[in-house]
């Protein structure tokens, strides 16, 4: 068993960090501020040809695996852009997998090659104001007419909807009453026509830099050759990217805890009250060292979620394992962050404040941690499943 990195995964990190250094604390803290697409870190990233690190080198990308596109995302946030700068890349990593298994040739060299380049910015639309995480139950309709589906219905939570011009979209093709089991769900990649898509913005606690929106859609013609596998088959497509979609938010989860805890580390040895730094009171020291070993626990879950999927293997209960224990250990280290700033740790200068509001997003997002939990007891512990 071997826990180092390889030389190639060095050389990712190393890459990442050289691209992230124009992009400071003080550009997010400006982003954070203003709001508005990170255009310029999203075309860097482009450039540097890391959008398409876990996409095959047919088709533009880099070939690797999940485990170096956590990688990546952990890099990312851990340098100080937080969940902002990992957001503006995160869906070109696990949102487009469903094709990368599911799409037929013809679909993955129209699709992927503009995404990789950058080109093409996609968001994700599987999520119901009325259902929730309970996605078997999505309201949204694709009647099929003729070589197109017409699609009506609304999605909540939908990031990068404002800049994006592709969407994945879930929808229903079959009632769900006509349906057993996971059946009756089709999926689609398509353009944002905005002629039949209305998008509204969702004012939010942080991550202003990267839009969350509502989404209303009626009357959305999507072409036949747009759906990505068989009819009614979606839900089992959407499966490939959620684990991958996991296992990357506990990565980035990671980064942002990290990115605090140097920050907090770092004011414990330079603040000096009553003639000494207040790192040397056990009282500061202390918190700060239990998240650091709670960190290394929840990243050696992501690798360990990440290796496992790379090989093939089963997943599920080490990716759900990973984001929860990831979006523990992360908001513990920036709230220790700011109570060792004390009053300062409320300024915006400080950025800590920053993380602690983004630290919120993996707590909630893509799945509650009440579910996960839920999941653990029924799918590992064998005990009766309880919704």
């Amino acid at each position: 068993m071997n826990f180092a990195w390889s030389p190639e995964q060095e050389q990712i990190r190393a890459a990442i960090e050289r691209v992230c250094a124009p992009f400071d604390a003080d550009y997010w803290l400006r982003k954070d501020s203003d709001g508005g697409f990170p255009e310029d870190f999203h075309r860097a990233l482009a450039n540097s040809g890391c959008l398409g690190i876990a996409m095959p080198e047919a088709y533009g990308g880099a070939g690797l695996g999940i485990s170096e596109a956590a990688l990546m995302m952990h890099t990312i946030a851990a340098t100080g852009a937080g969940l902002s700068g990992a957001s503006a890349v995160h869906m070109n990593i696990f949102g487009l997998h469903p094709v990368v298994v599911f799409g037929s040739d013809a679909q993955k060299k129209r699709w992927l090659p503009p995404l990789i380049d950058g080109r093409d910015r996609a968001c994700f639309a599987v999520t119901e104001p009325n259902t929730g995480l309970n996605t078997l139950k999505l309201k949204t309709r694709a009647l099929r007419e003729g070589d197109h589906y017409v699609v009506s219905g609304q999605k909540v939570w939908i990031s990068t909807a404002q800049v994006a011009n592709k969407m994945l979209l879930l929808a229903r093709t079959t009632p769900v009453e006509d349906c057993a089991g996971t059946e009756g769900l089709s999926l689609f990649y398509t353009d944002v026509d905005r002629s039949a898509i209305e998008v509204r913005e969702i004012q939010k606690m942080g991550r202003k830099a990267v839009d969350s929106n509502q989404v209303f859609i009626d009357g959305l013609r999507i072409p036949v050759a747009d759906r990505i596998g068989e009819e009614g088959k979606g839900f089992g497509c959407i499966l490939h990217g959620l684990n991958p979609e996991r296992i990357l938010v506990g990565a980035e989860a990671v980064g942002l805890g990290r990115a605090a805890l140097q920050r907090g580390a770092m004011y414990a040895s330079e603040r000096v009250v009553f003639d000494r730094p207040i790192g040397q009171n056990q009282g500061i020291a202390h918190p700060l060292a239990k998240s650091w070993m709670e960190l290394e626990a929840a990243h050696l879950m992501v690798q360990k979620a990440a290796w496992l999927y790379d090989q093939g293997q089963p997943c599920a209960a080490e990716a759900n394992s990973a984001k929860y224990l990831a979006a523990e250990a992360c908001y513990h280290a920036c709230e220790n962050a700011i109570l060792t700033h004390g009053g300062m740790g409320y300024a915006k200068e400080y950025h800590v404040e920053r993380y602690l509001r983004e630290a919120w997003i993996p707590r909630l997002a893509p799945v509650s941690p009440q579910l996960i939990l839920c999941f653990i007891a029924e799918k590992v512990l064998g005990l009766p499943k309880s919704y």
